[in-house]
Protein backbone atom coordinates (compact mmCIF):
# COMPACT_ATOMS: atom_id res chain seq x y z
CA UNK A 1 0.00 0.00 0.00
CA UNK A 2 2.94 2.23 0.78
CA UNK A 3 4.40 1.67 -2.40
CA UNK A 4 0.95 2.76 -3.91
CA UNK A 5 0.46 5.90 -1.66
CA UNK A 6 4.33 6.80 -2.74
CA UNK A 7 3.74 6.29 -6.76
CA UNK A 8 0.71 8.70 -6.54
CA UNK A 9 2.31 11.21 -4.51
CA UNK A 10 5.44 10.76 -7.36
CA UNK A 11 2.72 11.03 -10.42
CA UNK A 12 0.93 14.20 -8.78
CA UNK A 13 4.12 15.79 -8.36
CA UNK A 14 5.21 15.33 -12.03
CA UNK A 15 1.27 16.25 -13.32
CA UNK A 16 1.96 19.53 -11.21
CA UNK A 17 5.40 19.63 -13.32
CA UNK A 18 3.83 19.31 -16.65
CA UNK A 19 0.59 21.73 -15.66
CA UNK A 20 2.71 24.46 -14.81
CA UNK A 21 2.51 27.77 -16.71
CA UNK A 22 5.28 28.42 -19.00
CA UNK A 23 6.80 31.36 -21.41
CA UNK A 24 9.31 32.80 -23.93
CA UNK A 25 10.74 35.56 -24.78
CA UNK A 26 9.87 37.89 -26.27
CA UNK A 27 6.52 38.72 -25.15
CA UNK A 28 6.33 42.10 -27.43
CA UNK A 29 8.30 41.80 -30.74
CA UNK A 30 8.20 45.59 -32.05
CA UNK A 31 7.51 48.58 -29.84
CA UNK A 32 8.85 46.69 -27.11
CA UNK A 33 10.50 49.36 -25.77
CA UNK A 34 10.93 51.06 -22.39
CA UNK A 35 8.52 48.06 -20.81
CA UNK A 36 6.96 48.37 -17.39
CA UNK A 37 4.57 45.23 -16.41
CA UNK A 38 2.14 45.20 -13.51
CA UNK A 39 0.27 42.19 -11.24
CA UNK A 40 -3.11 43.02 -9.80
CA UNK A 41 -6.50 41.47 -9.43
CA UNK A 42 -5.35 37.74 -11.44
CA UNK A 43 -3.75 39.94 -14.65
CA UNK A 44 -0.61 41.09 -15.80
CA UNK A 45 -0.68 44.84 -17.69
CA UNK A 46 2.02 45.18 -19.78
CA UNK A 47 3.22 49.05 -21.60
CA UNK A 48 5.45 50.29 -23.57
CA UNK A 49 6.68 52.80 -25.82
CA UNK A 50 4.51 53.64 -28.86
CA UNK A 51 5.49 56.93 -29.60
CA UNK A 52 2.19 58.22 -30.25
CA UNK A 53 -0.10 56.97 -27.33
CA UNK A 54 -0.67 54.62 -24.22
CA UNK A 55 -2.16 51.26 -24.57
CA UNK A 56 -2.01 48.35 -22.06
CA UNK A 57 -2.28 44.77 -22.74
CA UNK A 58 -3.35 42.40 -20.07
CA UNK A 59 -3.42 38.48 -19.78
CA UNK A 60 -3.89 36.17 -16.72
CA UNK A 61 -0.36 34.60 -17.71
CA UNK A 62 2.82 36.24 -18.44
CA UNK A 63 2.94 34.54 -22.01
CA UNK A 64 -0.69 35.37 -22.85
CA UNK A 65 0.58 38.83 -22.94
CA UNK A 66 1.60 37.78 -26.89
CA UNK A 67 -2.02 38.12 -27.38
CA UNK A 68 -3.38 39.84 -24.81
CA UNK A 69 -6.69 41.89 -24.84
CA UNK A 70 -5.33 45.82 -25.59
CA UNK A 71 -6.71 49.21 -25.54
CA UNK A 72 -5.19 52.37 -25.61
CA UNK A 73 -6.41 54.20 -22.83
CA UNK A 74 -5.03 57.37 -24.11
CA UNK A 75 -4.21 59.99 -26.84
CA UNK A 76 -3.22 63.39 -26.51
CA UNK A 77 -4.26 66.72 -28.74
CA UNK A 78 -2.31 69.04 -26.72
CA UNK A 79 0.68 70.10 -28.71
CA UNK A 80 2.87 70.36 -26.01
CA UNK A 81 2.35 66.75 -24.90
CA UNK A 82 1.22 64.98 -28.37
CA UNK A 83 4.22 63.04 -29.36
CA UNK A 84 7.16 60.80 -28.72
CA UNK A 85 5.27 59.23 -26.06
CA UNK A 86 7.40 57.38 -24.00
CA UNK A 87 7.90 55.12 -21.00
CA UNK A 88 4.70 54.69 -19.79
CA UNK A 89 4.53 53.09 -15.80
CA UNK A 90 1.45 51.55 -13.93
CA UNK A 91 2.34 52.80 -10.13
CA UNK A 92 -1.21 52.16 -7.32
CA UNK A 93 -0.89 55.20 -5.06
CA UNK A 94 -3.78 56.34 -2.52
CA UNK A 95 -6.36 53.80 -3.86
CA UNK A 96 -6.11 54.85 -7.55
CA UNK A 97 -4.05 53.69 -10.34
CA UNK A 98 -1.80 56.41 -11.91
CA UNK A 99 -0.03 56.30 -15.10
CA UNK A 100 3.63 58.60 -15.53
CA UNK A 101 5.06 59.06 -18.73
CA UNK A 102 7.27 61.12 -20.70
CA UNK A 103 5.98 63.19 -23.24
CA UNK A 104 6.57 66.52 -25.65
CA UNK A 105 5.69 68.20 -29.14
CA UNK A 106 6.41 66.75 -33.06
CA UNK A 107 8.93 68.72 -33.60
CA UNK A 108 12.17 67.91 -31.42
CA UNK A 109 13.02 66.45 -28.24
CA UNK A 110 13.69 69.66 -26.24
CA UNK A 111 10.20 69.34 -24.65
CA UNK A 112 9.93 66.22 -23.61
CA UNK A 113 8.44 66.71 -19.83
CA UNK A 114 6.83 63.85 -17.26
CA UNK A 115 2.74 63.43 -17.20
CA UNK A 116 0.73 61.71 -14.85
CA UNK A 117 -2.85 59.97 -15.45
CA UNK A 118 -5.03 59.01 -12.78
CA UNK A 119 -7.28 56.10 -12.52
CA UNK A 120 -9.49 53.73 -10.74
CA UNK A 121 -9.69 51.03 -8.72
CA UNK A 122 -8.25 48.55 -11.33
CA UNK A 123 -5.62 49.17 -14.06
CA UNK A 124 -8.15 48.37 -16.97
CA UNK A 125 -10.30 51.35 -15.48
CA UNK A 126 -10.47 55.06 -17.66
CA UNK A 127 -7.80 57.37 -17.18
CA UNK A 128 -8.23 60.75 -17.24
CA UNK A 129 -5.30 63.60 -17.84
CA UNK A 130 -4.04 64.62 -14.24
CA UNK A 131 -0.72 66.78 -14.22
CA UNK A 132 2.56 67.50 -15.48
CA UNK A 133 5.63 67.14 -13.06
CA UNK A 134 8.30 68.96 -14.02
CA UNK A 135 8.93 72.19 -16.30
CA UNK A 136 12.56 71.07 -17.36
CA UNK A 137 13.60 68.47 -19.39
CA UNK A 138 12.79 65.40 -17.55
CA UNK A 139 12.20 61.46 -19.36
CA UNK A 140 11.57 58.03 -17.37
CA UNK A 141 9.81 58.94 -14.31
CA UNK A 142 9.11 56.39 -11.69
CA UNK A 143 8.13 56.01 -8.34
CA UNK A 144 10.33 55.04 -5.50
CA UNK A 145 9.06 54.59 -1.87
CA UNK A 146 10.26 54.21 1.54
CA UNK A 147 8.35 53.37 5.10
CA UNK A 148 10.15 56.09 7.16
CA UNK A 149 11.01 58.77 4.11
CA UNK A 150 7.50 58.85 2.13
CA UNK A 151 7.41 58.50 -2.06
CA UNK A 152 9.64 59.84 -3.98
CA UNK A 153 9.87 60.77 -7.72
CA UNK A 154 12.87 59.76 -9.64
CA UNK A 155 13.69 60.54 -13.48
CA UNK A 156 16.55 61.30 -15.93
CA UNK A 157 17.26 64.92 -15.89
CA UNK A 158 20.50 66.63 -17.18
CA UNK A 159 23.38 67.81 -14.68
CA UNK A 160 25.52 69.99 -17.03
CA UNK A 161 25.92 68.33 -19.59
CA UNK A 162 25.53 64.37 -18.44
CA UNK A 163 22.19 62.63 -18.52
CA UNK A 164 21.66 62.04 -14.78
CA UNK A 165 19.52 60.63 -12.13
CA UNK A 166 17.17 63.28 -10.23
CA UNK A 167 14.86 62.63 -7.31
CA UNK A 168 12.01 64.64 -6.02
CA UNK A 169 9.75 64.16 -2.85
CA UNK A 170 6.54 63.30 -4.47
CA UNK A 171 4.13 65.26 -2.21
CA UNK A 172 0.75 63.60 -3.80
CA UNK A 173 0.07 61.29 -7.25
CA UNK A 174 0.70 65.09 -9.34
CA UNK A 175 3.28 67.17 -7.42
CA UNK A 176 6.43 67.10 -6.97
CA UNK A 177 8.82 68.80 -4.21
CA UNK A 178 12.14 70.36 -5.07
CA UNK A 179 14.46 68.01 -6.86
CA UNK A 180 18.24 67.16 -6.58
CA UNK A 181 20.41 65.01 -8.84
CA UNK A 182 20.83 61.54 -7.19
CA UNK A 183 23.94 59.97 -9.40
CA UNK A 184 26.16 61.24 -12.31
CA UNK A 185 27.64 59.04 -14.74
CA UNK A 186 30.91 58.66 -13.62
CA UNK A 187 32.18 55.21 -14.63
CA UNK A 188 32.94 54.24 -18.21
CA UNK A 189 30.56 51.49 -18.35
CA UNK A 190 27.91 54.11 -18.19
CA UNK A 191 29.59 56.63 -20.64
CA UNK A 192 29.68 54.74 -23.80
CA UNK A 193 28.25 56.72 -26.93
CA UNK A 194 27.34 59.36 -24.23
CA UNK A 195 27.15 59.39 -20.58
CA UNK A 196 23.48 58.01 -19.79
CA UNK A 197 21.68 57.45 -16.74
CA UNK A 198 17.89 56.84 -17.49
CA UNK A 199 15.54 54.66 -16.62
CA UNK A 200 15.53 54.07 -12.86
CA UNK A 201 12.98 51.25 -11.44
CA UNK A 202 12.94 50.59 -7.64
CA UNK A 203 12.74 47.01 -6.23
CA UNK A 204 12.69 45.93 -2.73
CA UNK A 205 13.91 42.80 -1.81
CA UNK A 206 14.43 41.43 1.91
CA UNK A 207 14.09 44.86 3.87
CA UNK A 208 16.99 46.71 1.12
CA UNK A 209 15.88 49.05 -1.60
CA UNK A 210 17.52 48.73 -4.60
CA UNK A 211 17.47 51.34 -7.74
CA UNK A 212 18.26 50.12 -10.93
CA UNK A 213 19.03 52.24 -14.27
CA UNK A 214 19.94 52.08 -18.02
CA UNK A 215 23.46 52.84 -18.56
CA UNK A 216 25.55 54.49 -22.02
CA UNK A 217 23.69 55.31 -24.78
CA UNK A 218 20.71 52.91 -26.33
CA UNK A 219 22.59 53.29 -29.53
CA UNK A 220 25.23 50.79 -28.42
CA UNK A 221 25.46 47.20 -27.66
CA UNK A 222 27.13 48.27 -24.44
CA UNK A 223 23.23 49.53 -23.01
CA UNK A 224 22.93 47.64 -19.51
CA UNK A 225 22.27 47.96 -16.25
CA UNK A 226 23.61 49.86 -13.33
CA UNK A 227 22.26 49.70 -9.74
CA UNK A 228 22.16 51.84 -6.70
CA UNK A 229 21.82 50.74 -2.99
CA UNK A 230 20.48 52.80 -0.78
CA UNK A 231 22.46 52.31 2.85
CA UNK A 232 19.41 51.43 4.92
CA UNK A 233 19.07 54.49 6.81
CA UNK A 234 20.20 57.94 5.27
CA UNK A 235 18.08 60.52 3.79
CA UNK A 236 17.48 58.95 0.30
CA UNK A 237 17.59 62.44 -1.78
CA UNK A 238 21.62 62.47 -0.92
CA UNK A 239 23.95 60.89 -3.31
CA UNK A 240 25.74 59.90 -0.06
CA UNK A 241 23.24 57.12 0.85
CA UNK A 242 23.26 55.12 -1.90
CA UNK A 243 26.09 52.55 -3.57
CA UNK A 244 26.76 52.18 -7.13
CA UNK A 245 27.45 48.79 -9.27
CA UNK A 246 27.22 47.67 -12.45
CA UNK A 247 27.20 46.93 -15.18
CA UNK A 248 24.43 44.29 -15.11
CA UNK A 249 22.64 42.32 -17.88
CA UNK A 250 24.79 43.11 -20.68
CA UNK A 251 24.12 42.20 -24.22
CA UNK A 252 24.52 38.34 -25.03
CA UNK A 253 22.80 35.24 -27.08
CA UNK A 254 22.04 37.79 -29.28
CA UNK A 255 20.37 40.58 -27.46
CA UNK A 256 22.16 43.62 -27.65
CA UNK A 257 21.77 46.77 -25.33
CA UNK A 258 19.69 45.07 -22.95
CA UNK A 259 18.21 48.04 -20.46
CA UNK A 260 15.13 50.31 -19.41
CA UNK A 261 13.93 47.92 -17.29
CA UNK A 262 10.63 47.64 -14.52
CA UNK A 263 9.89 45.21 -11.90
CA UNK A 264 6.95 42.92 -11.15
CA UNK A 265 5.86 40.27 -8.73
CA UNK A 266 4.97 36.85 -9.33
CA UNK A 267 0.92 36.26 -8.35
CA UNK A 268 1.86 34.50 -5.19
CA UNK A 269 4.02 37.81 -4.55
CA UNK A 270 6.85 34.91 -3.84
CA UNK A 271 9.09 36.18 -6.73
CA UNK A 272 10.44 39.35 -8.11
CA UNK A 273 10.61 39.34 -11.68
CA UNK A 274 12.47 42.13 -14.26
CA UNK A 275 10.71 43.01 -17.56
CA UNK A 276 13.85 44.86 -19.87
CA UNK A 277 14.09 45.35 -24.23
CA UNK A 278 16.83 44.51 -26.14
CA UNK A 279 17.20 44.07 -30.01
CA UNK A 280 18.90 42.10 -32.86
CA UNK A 281 20.98 44.79 -33.73
CA UNK A 282 24.33 44.29 -32.59
CA UNK A 283 24.67 48.27 -32.80
CA UNK A 284 22.05 49.02 -30.36
CA UNK A 285 19.04 50.21 -31.15
CA UNK A 286 16.35 53.32 -29.76
CA UNK A 287 13.42 52.43 -32.07
CA UNK A 288 10.93 50.48 -32.17
CA UNK A 289 12.91 47.42 -33.01
CA UNK A 290 13.56 46.77 -29.55
CA UNK A 291 11.39 43.72 -28.03
CA UNK A 292 10.47 42.82 -24.64
CA UNK A 293 11.55 40.22 -22.09
CA UNK A 294 10.96 39.31 -18.98
CA UNK A 295 13.00 37.11 -16.68
CA UNK A 296 13.05 36.30 -13.01
CA UNK A 297 16.18 38.06 -10.40
CA UNK A 298 17.72 35.70 -8.13
CA UNK A 299 20.06 36.72 -5.35
CA UNK A 300 23.07 36.68 -4.41
CA UNK A 301 24.48 35.29 -1.00
CA UNK A 302 25.36 38.35 0.05
CA UNK A 303 21.24 39.80 -0.39
CA UNK A 304 22.00 41.62 -3.81
CA UNK A 305 20.14 40.74 -7.30
CA UNK A 306 21.68 38.51 -10.04
CA UNK A 307 19.77 39.81 -12.98
CA UNK A 308 21.81 37.15 -15.12
CA UNK A 309 21.95 37.39 -19.18
CA UNK A 310 19.29 37.44 -21.03
CA UNK A 311 18.39 34.34 -22.72
CA UNK A 312 17.84 32.87 -26.29
CA UNK A 313 14.62 34.08 -27.66
CA UNK A 314 12.32 31.34 -28.08
CA UNK A 315 13.43 28.92 -25.10
CA UNK A 316 10.59 27.62 -22.84
CA UNK A 317 11.17 28.53 -19.58
CA UNK A 318 9.46 28.29 -16.54
CA UNK A 319 6.97 30.97 -15.78
CA UNK A 320 5.99 32.82 -12.20
CA UNK A 321 5.32 30.90 -9.55
CA UNK A 322 1.29 31.15 -8.56
CA UNK A 323 0.29 31.23 -12.59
Amino acid sequence: MRFFKTLAASLLGLTSVVSAATYSNPLKTTDGSDPHIAWSGGYYYLMTTTWSDLRITRATTLNGLKTGETKVVWKDTNTSRCCNIWAPELHYLDGAWYIYYTAGNSANLDGQRPHVLKGGATPWDSFSYLAQLTNTWAIDGSILRFSSWGNYFVYSCFSGSLQSLCIAPLTSPGKIGTAKVLSTPTASWEKVGNPVMEGPAAMYHDGKTFLSYSASYCWTSSYSLGLLTWNGSGDPSLSASWKKTGPFLTSKNGNYGPGHNGFFQSPNGKEIWNVFHATSNSNGACDGTRYTMAQIVNWNSDGSPNFGSPGKLGTTLAGPSGE
